[in-house]
């Protein structure tokens, strides 16, 4: 009888030490790429507002390799801040997918941060889903006057095809879309005044809900050169027009890529600046803008992408069952 009830006990014991170690079962993981202070109550970065939103009573778990805790609470959406550039986010990533406190075989991820935009295509508070993912960097560039008058400066590096460039799953996008293409978009009167600088349509409307090509380089890339070198590299690679400068989409794409695959990747990036000067400043002087220069509407930009981010979360939260095995992937 004693055997018995010690066999009983360690069985109890065994399958207790089981559930508390069970790996929690990821739906959506958020990855924010810097704060400013802390997750709450002071001036919000990438990941306040998602923290303030979904994890005020979420656990908080240490991952090592990671740069900050990983946060989740009890409907399986976690989040974490993953670092600025294309080496500080992969790693963050890395480390957390690889770790055995969660199952992400099931999970969906929301990269969510800030970015510029050409204004040609859009303006400062847009929030802008991500069709493509694009590295900036992975190729041979020269200064102009050593190649021929007029000609781009870039050119690929054979070797890097299958990790220079990503396309977002489409059905994915599309429903993005379509849940949030209504969003009503904060707005501040000095983001609007910024806007009058610049002649183009696109820069001075009010802020909405756009779609097109994320492009990553760990060098802040400026000014109308650039920024067409951008577009050009976007129609090189067969991608949709570039939309927004950024630092770390593609290399998390990467990571995905090699462990879960990126079916279920989602990148969501808010315009805090335009990509160029206005016609009357030069790059330089926009890069490094004088006492009360600055452009507006960078509080407003990390507000609207969590409107506009949170609607997808919860929509996929909500009806689980629907994208548990992978949206139009059935």
């Amino acid at each position: 009888m004693k055997f018995l009830i010690c066999v009983l006990c360690c069985v109890m014991s065994v399958s207790a030490f089981g559930a508390q170690n069970k790996p929690i079962e990821v739906k959506v993981f958020i990855a924010g790429m810097f704060e400013i202070g802390a997750n709450q109550g002071d001036k919000p970065g990438e990941f306040q507002h998602w923290f303030e939103r979904y994890f005020i009573d979420a656990q908080s778990m240490d991952v090592a390799g990671a740069l900050t805790p990983v946060f989740c609470n009890k409907n399986g959406v976690c989040g974490s801040v993953l670092g600025m550039g294309k080496v500080a986010s992969s790693s963050s990533m890395q480390a957390i997918i690889l770790n055995s406190q969660f199952d992400f075989s099931q999970s969906y991820f929301m990269i969510s941060g800030v970015g510029g935009i050409p204004p040609s295509q859009g303006t400062i508070a847009d929030v802008n889903w991500g069709s493509w993912l694009i590295d900036y960097d992975l190729g041979h560039r020269w200064m102009p006057d050593e190649g021929e008058p007029g000609a781009a400066v870039f050119m690929p590096r054979q070797g890097y095809e299958d990790i220079r460039v990503y396309q977002i799953n489409p059905a994915l996008v599309n429903l993005a879309v379509s849940l949030t293409k209504d969003a009503s978009l904060k707005d501040s009167a000095s983001a609007q005044a910024y806007r009058m600088r610049y002649p183009e349509p696109q820069a001075r409307r009010k802020p909405r809900v756009t779609v097109g090509t994320h492009i990553a380089g760990d060098t802040f890339f400026h000014g109308p050169g650039l920024s067409a070198e951008a577009q050009y590299i976007s129609e090189l690679y067969g991608a949709d027009d570039y939309m927004i400068a950024e630092m770390e989409g593609v290399a998390i794409a990467q990571v995905l890529s090699r462990t879960l695959g990126t079916d279920r990747v989602l990148s969501l990036r808010g315009a805090v600046n335009f990509d160029q000067g206005n016609p009357h400043e030069t790059t330089l002087a926009h890069l490094d803008p004088a006492p009360g220069e600055t452009a507006g509407g960078f509080a407003e930009t990390v507000d609207n992408i969590v409107i506009v981010g949170g609607r997808v979360v919860d929509h996929i939260v909500t009806h689980w069952a629907d994208f548990r095995d992978g949206y139009a992937l059935k």
